[in-house]
């Protein structure tokens, strides 16, 4: 019959699954999120234009809500001086207004003003104008007054307010807006707002048409350049060229892939827009550096499994390896208690059987018996001995002993038992050595006997020398047996390894080295081997004199 091969279970068809599930998500992810990465920066290109047109017209609204109304607070009374002082600060903080018309008003019973009702007549008593000049402003008294229509539109809303405003409430913002406010393209024109007592007296004037009382009014038309406002560009990784544009403006045909959107400007400049352009590697480049750490995280995590996958290959192997490790102990322990327990059932039942044996067969079964006993013995002294060591529960009884006698006492012993094995001795300087001679020599019997067991037939030899290394004393024993594969060598000292070759098929249950190393540590040392195959090995314990 056949020897069946012994056979171990190497299923990592789901690790293999695994692996390529998270490869095949990992590319997934990234492709998707690449994806959406994309769309989500071609809604901010849509999106975030309303930020740059709000940074881009933020001066004029201040201007709008928080300077224009400086002017109600001269009540009327601001003259040529300080409407010069108020213009050149307007030139200095907000560049876009080009040019301003101040007029000084006088509402009254006069019959050359422009009469709105009931004989009330507001009419310019003095018109300026004023620009900014080499960073200086620059002003002018115009004395040509008629057909102003800015002022004429401006008196008419007055006049109304004047006419028809409750009184007895104030007015709402909606009413100061369409009253005082005309805002036209390019140009705002402004008056002061009039308080309930201004209404109540200018009403007055209009009760006494024969008075000579006059009420003043100030009055300005600022004139806006577009083309000055600053933009601001809040979003260069967004727009690559944002610039000011005429609303009715067609732009030429742009390349294919070219992002473009645009923005009405609101208020005085809702006449131009705001022109948003992006040429098609602009995008995509924005697109890359916001993917770059999303495709980082998912690398991450990607590595994060991958790791966890080959941490469970790993697990499996090493319980493969445990599994084998355990299987072949078992197989081999059991061949070797069951060889002597064989040998000495078949001398028991010939010792106990009828047929009557002379003296030298009784003496042959009566030395096979205490043979195989002794076998059985140090097996399981062996295993004792390894599991003390392990539990530390061995004490070391120290003792001097004389190294060359101790060595050369170990080599007689396998020259009687190994007639065919060559053993040579050297010995250099060395000091006095206190250790466990027990232990010591479970050390030298394991490393003699595989020096042994792995040599070739024919070329069975071990040179053992002694020496010393500053504080330690150093054994070195090199044989010229079949050697140890490079990769083999990291496992020899691990309990229960066995490597497969011819000479080791049986009677090993992988403790012998293991037990020098546990044996040499125990005593405070170390124990390296060096191999080459087919040249032979050198076992090199080295033990310190004092521990």
């Amino acid at each position: 019959m056949t020897k069946q091969a012994t056979t171990y279970r190497k299923n990592f068809s789901l690790i293999i699954i695994f692996l390529v599930l998270i490869s095949v998500t990992f590319i997934i992810a990234l492709i998707v999120s690449y994806y959406l990465n994309a769309k989500y920066v071609e809604n901010e290109f849509a999106s975030k234009k309303i930020e740059v047109q709000e940074q881009t017209i933020k001066p004029y609204g201040n201007f709008f809500s928080n300077t224009i109304p400086q002017i109600t607070s001269y009540q009327g009374f601001m003259d040529s001086t300080a409407a010069a002082r108020y213009a050149d600060s307007i030139f200095r903080n907000y560049e876009f207004v080009k040019r301003i018309v101040f007029y000084d008003v006088q509402i009254g019973n006069q019959k050359n003003g422009v009469i709105i009702k009931n004989n009330l007549g507001i009419s310019i008593k003095a018109m300026y104008q004023y620009w900014r000049k080499n960073g200086k402003v620059q002003g002018i008294r115009i004395w040509n007054t008629t057909n102003e229509p800015d002022f004429e539109l401006m008196a008419t809303k007055l006049g109304n307010y004047i006419a028809q405003t409750d009184t007895l409430r104030g007015s709402t913002a909606d009413e100061i807006f369409r009253t005082f406010y005309d805002i036209k393209h390019d140009k705002i024109s402004y008056s002061n707002i009039l308080r309930r007592e201004d209404v109540k007296i200018l009403r007055e004037l209009q009760r006494h048409p024969n008075s000579t009382s006059y009420s003043k009014q100030n009055m300005m038309t600022f004139f806006l350049d577009p083309y000055l406002l600053k933009i601001k560009n809040t979003h260069k990784e967004l727009y690559q060229e944002v610039t000011l544009q005429p609303i009715v403006y067609d732009p030429p045909d742009n390349p294919t892939g070219t992002m473009v959107t645009e923005l009405t400007l609101p208020y005085a400049f809702s006449d131009y827009k705001l022109y948003f352009r992006s040429a098609p590697g602009y995008l995509t480049a924005e697109i890359n550096r916001r993917f770059m750490p999303i495709g980082a995280l998912v690398l991450l995590i990607y590595c994060f499994l991958v790791l966890i996958g080959w941490l469970i290959y790993r697990n499996l192997r090493v319980n493969v390896k445990l599994f084998k490790l355990q299987y072949d102990f078992i197989n081999n322990f059991t061949h070797e208690f069951k060889t002597p327990v064989s040998v000495i059932k078949i001398a028991g039942s010939n010792l106990s059987g009828d047929s009557e044996l002379t003296e030298r067969q009784r003496k042959q079964y009566g030395r096979i018996l205490n043979e195989e006993a002794d076998k059985l013995n140090e097996l399981m002294n062996k295993l004792l001995s390894f599991t003390q060591l392990e539990n530390k529960s061995i004490n070391i009884k120290r003792e001097q002993i004389d190294v060359e006698h101790f060595v050369k006492s170990y080599i007689e012993t396998f020259r009687v038992k190994y007639p065919d094995f060559k053993i040579t001795f050297t010995f250099g300087k060395v000091d006095p050595f206190y250790t466990d001679p027990v232990l010591l020599g479970s050390v030298f019997q394991n490393l003699i006997e595989n020096a042994y067991k792995y040599s070739h037939p024919h070329k069975k030899e071990l040179a053992i020398h002694v020496s010393s290394n500053k504080r330690n004393i150093v054994f070195s024993f090199r044989d010229r047996g079949i050697g140890i594969q490079k990769d083999e060598l990291t496992n020899v000292f691990k309990k229960f390894y066995r490597i497969e070759n011819q000479y080791n098929q049986n009677g090993s249950v992988g403790l012998g080295l293991a037990f020098c190393k546990e044996l040499v540590n125990f005593m405070g040392g170390e124990i390296i081997v060096n191999s080459k195959v087919n040249e032979g090995s050198e076992f090199i314990v080295t033990l310190p004199y004092e521990n």
